[in-house]
């Protein structure tokens, strides 16, 4: 049995000789098995370093003082031996194989069967056991890229740019650990469903790629609550889905040299973002929730937006309301709880989709709506100008729930015009 961790050795005796140890860990791996010494075999701990890869030996029957274990779930413990008198202090381990490798330990001293633990004989340890593992790879070039040998499976951030890449390589996906994923500059045109199982990735850039589309299922993944950065700049997008909302641990999104027609319906739902870019792409007017973000930059530049008409509505006004309008502005009014073990499916997905009069009362496929002008510096306090002529208003949405509500919108319009 082999445990991978930083170890410090503690010689007892030295601070009677006035001496201090070294107080720092060292990389090592440390085993436990069988050692053949004249005739007889005795189950034995071996720690092997760097510096020292034949190891050093210590015999574990009846030779435990003392384990101290009451750090295991943080991946620390210290054993303490009677002969020679040291204390073992064990750290950066995994807590699930410490807590065996600590259970062994405790069954080698009380002079268990060693048949029954399916130990085998201690030899020196490899170098590539006993050094630090890899956290970082940058792949630059594509005669550097690796072909038959798998990433490290250590490996915190991973950079593949300027490699040609068609498609996501699927060792990537094996890399539980990664945190930033940067595979900027290639010919990838679709995400694998699979790569939201990055559980634990907070950055992923995808920038200057051919990618068309953005799954939908990567918006309720694991990355709902890790992602923090996301670049999908210089592609070929068109439209995000609406669930993109869902991604609300995002704080950095860049969006511009794209094809998109519309930003995310939901994105006012991503309520820590704090920079976003969207320029240069084909964007008449922004989403009626954009009003709820609260950026510390924003760039909307070189997009064809159209000119606002709050005078001209779009009526799609029922009156009287359906029941269903009825019974789904209720419900979201007074959050009474839904979900899809309650609702029928498309309904809980028409109601994540609800608008939200000036009123704020909600309303679903019964409203008015129309064009107006809001000064970007409403919700963000850095603005690139949106035209030449300097102005930093841009169109958005509006939608009003009732004819009171619109007649009442029109009556500060038409008082704000006159002067």
């Amino acid at each position: 049995m082999k445990l991978h961790c930083e170890v410090e050795v503690i010689n007892r005796m030295l601070p009677s000789f006035g001496m201090r140890n070294r107080g720092k860990g060292t990389r090592a791996v440390l085993s436990i098995g069988r050692q053949e010494d004249k005739g007889s075999a005795s189950i034995c701990l071996m720690i092997c370093t760097l510096k020292d890869k034949a190891g050093s030996r210590y015999k574990l029957l009846e030779n435990i003082e003392q384990v101290f274990s009451r750090f295991l779930q943080e991946g620390k413990a210290t054993i303490r031996l009677r002969e020679p008198a040291v204390d073992i202090c064990l750290s950066k381990a995994d807590a699930c194989i410490l807590k065996n490798f600590v259970s062994v330990v405790c069954l080698a001293h009380k002079g268990a069967n060693a048949g029954d633990m399916s130990l085998s004989r201690l030899t020196p340890a490899k170098t590539s056991e006993i050094e630090k593992p890899r956290t970082k790879m940058y792949i630059t070039c594509k005669k550097d890229y690796p072909l038959t040998k798998c990433f490290p499976y250590s490996l915190e951030h991973l950079q593949v740019s300027y490699c040609k890449l068609a498609r996501v390589d699927m060792r990537m996906l094996c890399l539980k650990r990664l945190q930033k994923l940067d595979l900027s500059d290639n010919h990838i045109k679709k995400l694998p469903q699979t790569i939201g199982d990055l559980v634990q990735l907070q950055e992923l850039s995808l920038n200057h790629n051919h990618l068309e589309s953005f799954n939908a299922s990567l918006c309720s993944s694991a990355w709902s609550k890790t992602l923090k950065s996301l670049d999908l700049s210089e592609n070929k997008l068109k439209a995000l889905p609406v669930q993109f909302g869902q991604l609300r641990e995002l704080i950095h999104l860049k969006l511009h040299d794209n094809q998109l027609v519309q930003l995310p319906f939901t994105i006012g739902q991503l309520s820590k973002l704090r920079s976003l870019t969207a320029s240069k792409n084909k964007i008449p007017y922004i989403p009626s929730s954009f009003k709820m973000l609260t950026l510390d930059s924003l760039d909307l530049s070189e997009n064809p937006f159209v000119k606002a008409t709050p005078m001209v509505p779009d009526i799609r006004l029922k009156i009287p309301l359906s029941l269903l309008e009825s019974a789904s502005r209720a419900t979201l009014y007074y959050r009474i709880p839904h979900g899809p073990h309650l609702l029928p499916a498309t309904l809980c997905q028409e109601l994540t989709m609800a608008k939200t009069c000036d009123c704020s009362q909600p309303c679903l496929n019964s409203f008015i709506q129309v064009t107006v002008l809001m000064n970007l510096h409403r919700v963000s306090q850095t603005v690139v100008l949106v035209d030449t002529m300097g102005g930093t208003e841009a169109p958005i949405i509006s939608y009003f729930c009732s004819l009171t509500c619109y007649s009442q919108f029109l009556d500060k319009y038409l008082q704000r015009t006159r002067f």
